[in-house]
């Protein structure tokens, strides 16, 4: 078994690392993104108690961006009058973690499209946040 060294270099990937790229600008006020991919897989029963095989299905990916009230306005009023952020097609979110000690990470979440346009404000908000989910196709790097 070979040693295990705890600690390489000291630094982790942290918050501070991460480049947003949204509708082709660096976003700033992201305050958190999250996204994924669930496969489906299930066990097939044939003879006595156990599996005889394993099913896969689809891939389902899944995404979700927080963004401060001010970026999502932003991206509002670049929308033609009376449009909507659901109005918005398809567009590609990249996603860098830009480590300086460890190697450059890149994630693409393709064919992006926002599938809710809401506001929550509640008291004591000092910064108002919005969470849109998103439909997403796949994601590259993951």
């Amino acid at each position: 078994m070979a040693d295990f060294v705890p600690l390489i270099n000291g630094t982790a990937y942290a918050w501070a690392d991460i480049r947003a790229q949204l509708l082709g600008q660096t976003v700033a006020g992201i305050t958190a993104i999250s996204y994924g991919v669930k496969q489906e897989k299930v066990n097939n029963y044939g003879a006595g108690n156990n599996p005889v095989s394993r099913g896969i299905g689809k891939r389902e990916p899944n995404a979700s961006i927080t963004l401060e009230m001010k970026e999502v306005e932003r991206i509002q009023a670049a929308l033609p009058p009376g449009g909507s952020l659901l109005d918005i097609k398809s567009f590609p979110i990249v996603i860098s973690y830009v480590n300086p000690v460890n190697q450059l990470i890149t994630h693409t979440l393709h064919n992006a499209e926002f599938t809710e346009n809401k506001r929550e404000i509640k008291t004591g908000d000092t910064n108002i946040e919005v969470e849109l989910p998103l439909i997403i196709s796949h994601i590259e790097g993951l």
